[in-house]
Order: C-alpha cells, then sequence, then structure tokens
C-alpha cells in the first residue's frame, strides 16, 4: 500500500474540525476511528499518532511540510568508521579456512570476536555495507589502479603515519599486545617518532604526535587512514592550531600509503625479528629508539643515495619547531564547550571551576589534557585565552579582606 498522498492527508486534517471531542487531542483520537477512500478506491486508517504528527507539521510550516522528508543523514555511516570495519573483517576471514561466507556469517563472528558490537552496527547495516563498497572483494581494483612513483620535494612537506600491530609483553601485570604508532617523512623517508603502546586510541595517538613534532617540527601535511582515532575530531583540532593540513586515504587502499607500509616491513625484518627484551614496555621503546636513531635513520637509503637524517638535514632551514613550553603544550589539549554561570563558575569532571576572567552566562572553550584528569584547565573566549581556572573554594570566597588590604581612600 502506497503513501497517502498530500490531498488526502489534508482531507483527515479537515476532518478533526468536525469531529466529536472536547479538545483536539479527543477529535484526532475520534478521526483516527474513520475510514478514509484513497485515489484507489481503497479504504484508509490511520492511527492518532500519525495525524497528530500531520496536524503538528501543518501548523507549523503549512501545506508544503507534509510530505515526509528523508533523514540527512540516510545512508551515512553514524557509529562504526568503515576502516574498522575492514579491519574487522580482515582479522575473521583467516579462521574461516577458504571457505566463501555469507555476509550474516561474517558479522557473526565480527561480534562473537569482540571486533564489533550490536549496539555500534546492526546485522542489515553490516550487509549493506559490505555490499555497497565491496569489502569480500579481493584488492584487484586497489592494484591496478596506475601509481606513479612520487616524493615530496623537501623534508616535512608530508608526513605518513599509520598503527602496526606489536609484539605481546607485560603490563600492569597482564599480557598485551602492543601497537606502534609511527609517523615518517616523505621526502627523506626519516622516521620522525615511533612508540609502543599497550592500546591504540586517541589519547596514545596524541601523545605519539605531540612527541613527533616536537622532535621533528611541523608537517605541511599528515597522510593518514580512515580509521576512528586518525579521523577524530582531537586530531582535527590539534592539526588545525598548529597549521597542518590532514589527508585521508582512499576508503580500501592501503598502497596509498606505501612509504609507512614499507618502513614497517622493514621494522618486522630488522626489529621485531631480533631477540627483544619484552619485560616492560619502557624498555621495548628504549630498544625501538635506538635501532631508529642508530640503525634506520644513520643507514644509507637506496633510493636517497644518502642516510635519511643527512636528506632531513638539507631542508633544515625550512624546518619549523615548536618552543617547549607550557603554551605550546596547550595544543595539544582536548577542547570542550562549558556555560558560565552567574557565579562565574563552570563544571568540569564533576567538579565546580571558577573561570579566570568575569564571564557570566557565556559559552566558553575550556582546553584540558585527558590523560591527565588533575591537570591545568585552560579558559579560551571567542579565541582568546582568558587563562587558567581553579577549583571552586567557597571558603577562601567568602573570607572579607582585611583592613590593611582595603584599597587607601582618597579623603
Amino acid at each position: 500500500m502506497r503513501n497517502p498522498t498530500v490531498y488526502l492527508k489534508m482531507r483527515v486534517l479537515g476532518a478533526i474540525d468536525l469531529a466529536p471531542g472536547n479538545s483536539i487531542h479527543a477529535r484526532i483520537k475520534a478521526v483516527s476511528q474513520m475510514n478514509f477512500t484513497d485515489e484507489d478506491g481503497q479504504p484508509r486508517q490511520f492511527t492518532w499518532r500519525t495525524i497528530q504528527t500531520w496536524y503538528s507539521r501543518f501548523k507549523k510550516h503549512g501545506v508544503t511540510e507534509m510530505e515526509n522528508k528523508p533523514r540527512s543523514d540516510k545512508g551515512k555511516v553514524r557509529k562504526v568508521v568503515l576502516e574498522d570495519l575492514m579491519d574487522a573483517i580482515r582479522k575473521v576471514l583467516p579462521k574461516l579456512h577458504g571457505r566463501n561466507p555469507s555476509r550474516s556469517m561474517l558479522y557473526r563472528l565480527c561480534i562473537e570476536e569482540g571486533l564489533l558490537a550490536r549496539s555500534q552496527i546492526a546485522d542489515t547495516t553490516f550487509r549493506r555495507l559490505v555490499k555497497q563498497y565491496e569489502l569480500l572483494k579481493p584488492d584487484a581494483e586497489c592494484s591496478n589502479k596506475i601509481r606513479l612513483a612520487f616524493s615530496k620535494a623537501h623534508a616535512n612537506e608530508m608526513w605518513q603515519a599509520d598503527t602496526l600491530i606489536g609484539p605481546y609483553l607485560q603490563h600492569e601485570g597482564t599480557a598485551v599486545q602492543t601497537r606502534l604508532i609511527a609517523f615518517l617523512d616523505d621526502a627523506s623517508r626519516v622516521c620522525c617518532h615511533g612508540q609502543f603502546f599497550p592500546a591504540e586510541n586517541v589519547d596514545t595517538l596524541i601523545e605519539a604526535l605531540r612527541a613527533a613534532f616536537y622532535k621533528r617540527g611541523i608537517p605541511q601535511s599528515l597522510y593518514v587512514d580512515n580509521g576512528s582515532i586518525y579521523s577524530s575530531k582531537e586530531i582535527i583540532q590539534i592539526c588545525a592550531r598548529v597549521g597542518c593540513l590532514l589527508h585521508h586515504t582512499p576508503v580500501r587502499d592501503g598502497a596509498a600509503k606505501g612509504k609507512i607500509e614499507r618502513f614497517f616491513r622493514t621494522v618486522r625484518d630488522q626489529f621485531l625479528s631480533r631477540a627483544l627484551d619484552l619485560s616492560s614496555l619502557v624498555g621495548l621503546n628504549r630498544q625501538f629508539i635506538h635501532w631508529v636513531e642508530e640503525n634506520y635513520n644513520a643507514q644509507k637509503h637506496s633510493v636517497l643515495e644518502m642516510t635519511p637524517l643527512d636528506r632531513f638535514a638539507l631542508d633544515r632551514s625550512r624546518l619549523h619547531y615548536l618552543p617547549p613550553n607550557e603554551a605550546t603544550d596547550e595544543l595539544f589539549f582536548v577542547e570542550e564547550d562549558r556555560t558560565v554561570r552567574a557565579d562565574n563558575t563552570f563544571s568540569f569532571k564533576s567538579l565546580r571551576w571558577e573561570a579566570p576572567r568575569h564571564l557570566p552566562d557565556r559559552t566558553i572553550q575550556i582546553r584540558f589534557q585527558r590523560s591527565l584528569p588533575a591537570g591545568r584547565v585552560v579558559v579560551y573566549y571567542k579565541g582568546e585565552r582568558m587563562g587558567e581556572a581553579r577549583l571552586l573554594d567557597p571558603v577562601a570566597n567568602d573570607r572579607k579582606p582585611l583592613p590593611s588590604q582595603l584599597p587607601a581612600s582618597n579623603s
């Protein structure tokens, strides 16, 4: 049965005025019991909630809004990132031992392995995305894509970044599989920074990004995939503050970041193949940094015909470094909006804070380091730094100043 036309809806709404009842709600209830004939001669009856929706739209917008509008986010992925969906599929496919799985079977395996959650993506949405983006087809289309060997002209014009699955080690009493987040300069092939973490999330990416910017300077652009952490608002904010363009690779085109992928291959062949001390995360990172600086960055590169460090040094006059101070650290803080109350306080982390300036009834932006809940909270208003907020001390505010602290009288 097709959807009712605007003319049929108007006939239903016209019956409300003549329907019995002492209120509009009662009359709508009465109309919901009536039968109406559509253009095909078929009897139609509508629930009172449907009629009430039509009535509200007509009162607010008139007859032009009687038609149902499609959702603005229809067909878009809202709770899951395509890159995460692809990773989940790649991880469960080897467990099927060459069988040709159905999309429903793949979905069930992803849920059972804990790679996806039902609250994150439904079975129908999973099957639709797999079909729409052809996630089960081999990467023949990507492998046949015309690619040209390219390189940026100068150091820090572009960095490539990605995550590599590392070895297991003991962390806080449990065995965890580490993740290596690394940044590679496109022109010089220098590993700007690499660090192993017990988890891959926004906080660890911010920590690695902060260390890389301090160590090698600010790149003009950062080339990353479509993973959830690389598409987060926090990373977008940080790149915008330092003036770094954030670029994402096309979906299902891992070869687009060929240089960082080749670097990870070198890491697997030359570093992870060693007899490493995996007793602690600090020890693993110490060994990795030593290998990067003494072996990889200091050895002659077959394409460059010089070491990555020497190639990077050729452009040292073009490099822009961040000064190490508290103001620079705030560039890597997370930013959120808060509304200041009439008493010049606002809520954050279930605590009340005092704004550094008199900003009652205004919306401010606060910046803080999410990994340190008890750290500094900096207040911004209309893009201007107002200062650091402090925890509310109502007892201190109640203390009246001593006579000696009062301003002197002019008389």
